[in-house]
């Protein structure tokens, strides 16, 4: 049972799929990081210095500077700013996978149509191999 559970994990699917996850998770990292600490700022400084993180709606009616402030209290929050960080992140995620998958389509060939290998006799409309000089089926001459 061991060997065929080896066996199963060196097939090349399963390899492939836990190098895509692994480079998958890294990637999330890497437009997280750029969602958040570089393209957030300046149009939270844009729109007259907002920061996305601190954005918030407390449940219980009370006023808290900050999320941190919010949170340490204990008070229930709606946390939209963070919602749209994370909304940004997954387009940016999506666009990168639709542009990887556009281009491995790309780089697919298409196959050629096969060449035809009968042709139609003139007179009955039949498919005849394309070498034939007479068609078998109403043995009229075909011309060439």
């Amino acid at each position: 049972m061991l060997k065929d559970f080896r066996a199963f994990l060196m097939r090349g699917n399963v390899v492939d799929l836990a190098v895509a996850v692994v480079i998958g998770a890294a990637f999330g990292t890497i437009v997280t990081s750029f969602v958040k600490d570089l393209l957030m700022p300046p149009i939270g400084l844009a729109l007259g210095g907002v920061n996305f993180e601190d954005l918030f709606v407390t449940l219980s009616g009370g006023s808290y500077p900050s999320l941190a402030a919010a949170k340490a209290a204990g008070a229930p929050t709606l946390n939209y700013g963070i919602f749209i960080n994370t909304i940004i992140n997954f387009v940016i995620v999506a666009f990168a996978v639709f542009l990887l998958v556009r281009q491995i389509d790309r780089l697919r060939a298409t196959p050629a149509p096969p060449s035809p290998s009968t042709k139609e006799c003139s007179q009955c409309a039949m498919a005849i191999p394309l070498r034939a000089v007479r068609c078998p089926h109403c043995t009229s001459a075909l011309t060439a």
